[in-house]
């Protein structure tokens, strides 16, 4: 380790531009140096660090856990390690290195803090806010990051006017402001005020506002001239911040086609008659797959009011087993699924269903015999689930085109989903998701039950009395009063499934008509 008077001068100009945000030129020094001291701890963790980022995590884990292994006493690299497990949605892994730092500094709120946002990722938000609340009225710590998690938290579980005043006072702790302000849009119940929406357009003006910043303030500016009905305004709004995000979250429309085209071409009904029952029997899984916004945290409301039935959250499982199939070096290699599954022994998809019953046991917290995935992205792994778990249960959730198109565009994810940050990107996307489900309809006929947003709405009891024959399950009343269901919900629906059913989210895209042409154009082959 180095003092602070011989840090080599590499180190300290790649620590000065990542302070910068030149996060390409810090990482041509780091690596260069690496090349010369390959054994350089400290450089290991800013690359790694960058690695996160950039949203490279295979190769971060690597430089982290080599630093780790090197020296197992650097806090900082452990910290980062941490956050990067935090960051792939592994909290148990996350939460085994906070505990190591905690040995050490048992009240550092940097460490608490990170526990419990891991703890309600998985799932223990109980846990969570116990530590929340400590640092907050202990500690007397005001941290817009803090704030925004205990904001977060306190929605999942429904307190809703705690969790509204979280986000505002992460918005006075005058950093990080954008994303409060977003928050508080996400909500999709909260009204801004008329000096809210001032505050929003001088923070909007001002160029001191950073770009992180900037693009959640459009959005949550967007929401609010909607709600206001100032549809061009808000459109204007949704426009710019779509623009500016789309540029730090790339999408490839073509490639992903050629993807599904893949698929297509691999899984066809002479494969499936080669592997028939390989996998695991378990019958726990109930997939909910289709797009964000098409109503699948409704049905994942409606069944986890049953009595046999657990809602968890969008677990990565099924995205995290096709990555290890498609065994890709960098981002310019090529991927080896499907193609690869050709060579796997059937045994091995029983290990397979076997490895995802045993992975997903940390995201249950009670004993019900049934659980929920709600991950949408899993349609294009239709083909992987079943030839895994035969006897999961797979439900497609659809929406109207245009409105499940218009929601999703004017919606600003917390990660991922690049394909919904422009017009054009989201209406060749649900082009894909519609040719893949018709495949698997033609292949797996009968595997997936499919509901439509507009039927449930308009058609309830029918449809949940369906969707319940379809899972196996007697029919229950609390499915029907699902609204009342005392649950954990972590999706930009949450406050919509504890209401009862309504029809305002039908339509809604004819209010911005006009400003959706590229939209219509794309999808124009549906109508």
């Amino acid at each position: 380790m180095y003092t602070k008077n011989n840090i080599p001068q590499e180190l300290l100009d790649a620590a000065r531009l990542i302070s910068e945000n030149k996060l390409k030129k810090a990482e041509s020094i780091l690596r260069n140096y690496l090349k010369d001291y390959p054994l350089d701890v400290n450089a290991m963790k800013l690359l790694g660090d960058i690695g996160v980022k950039f949203r490279a995590y295979k190769d971060a884990g690597y430089l982290l856990v080599r630093a780790l292994d090197l020296s197992p006493d650097y806090d900082e690299a452990r910290l980062s390690y941490a956050n990067l497990l935090y960051k792939r949605q592994l909290p148990f892994q996350a939460l085994e290195q906070i505990e190591i730092l905690l040995e050490k500094d048992k009240n550092n709120p940097q460490y608490l803090t990170l526990k419990a946002v891991n703890l309600a990722l998985a799932n223990q938000h109980d846990e969570a806010l116990k530590i929340f609340e400590i640092i907050i009225n202990n500690k007397k710590i005001k941290n817009n990051q803090l704030y925004l998690s205990y904001g977060h938290t306190l929605r999942a579980i429904g307190r809703l006017d705690e969790s509204i005043e979280a986000y505002k006072n992460a918005i006075t702790s005058k950093t990080g402001f954008g994303e409060a302000y977003w928050s508080l849009a996400n909500l999709k119940t909260y009204q801004f005020t008329v000096n809210d929406i001032k505050d929003l357009k001088n923070l909007l003006s001002s160029q001191d506002t950073k770009m992180e910043d900037y693009f959640h303030l459009l959005f949550a500016l967007g929401k609010a001239e909607e709600d206001n009905k100032n549809y061009e305004n808000s459109i204007a709004a949704y426009v710019k911040g779509n623009t500016l995000k789309s540029k730090q979250v790339p999408w490839d429309s073509k490639k992903f086609s050629r993807e599904c085209d893949e698929l297509i071409s691999f899984f066809t009904k002479e494969f499936f008659d080669k592997y028939v029952d390989v996998g695991d029997q378990n019958s726990d899984p109930i997939f909910v797959v289709g797009l964000p916004r098409s109503g699948s945290t409704l049905i994942e409301q409606i069944l986890s009011s049953h009595s046999l039935v657990e809602g968890t959250t969008e677990l990565q499982n099924i995205i995290a087993l096709s990555r290890k199939i498609a065994n890709k070096k960098d981002s310019r290699s090529k991927s080896e699924y499907p193609s690869a599954l050709t060579k796997v022994k059937k045994e091995e998809f029983r290990k397979m269903g076997e490895a995802y019953i045993q992975n997903t046991l940390d995201q249950r917290v009670t004993d019900k015999p049934y659980f929920i995935d709600k991950m949408p992205n899993n349609f294009i792994h239709i083909g992987l689930i079943h030839l895994i778990l035969p006897n999961a249960k797979i439900i497609d959730a659809r929406r109207n085109p245009m409105d499940c198109c218009f929601s999703c565009y004017k919606q600003l994810f917390g990660s991922g989903q690049g394909f919904t940050y422009s017009q054009n990107r989201i209406g060749n996307y649900y082009l894909d998701y519609l040719k893949i489900m018709e495949h698997w309809d033609k292949v797996l006929p009968g595997k997936v039950h499919r509901i439509l947003y507009e039927n449930m709405i308009e058609d309830t009891e029918n449809q949940i009395r369906e969707l319940l024959k379809f899972c196996d399950l007697e029919f229950e009343e609390n499915c029907l009063n699902f609204y009342k269901t005392k649950r954990t919900v972590r999706t930009p629906s949450s406050e919509q499934v504890r209401q009862p059913i309504y029809k305002k989210g039908i339509g809604q895209w004819q209010n911005y008509e006009p400003w959706l042409g590229d939209l219509k154009k794309t999808l124009s082959i549906l109508y």
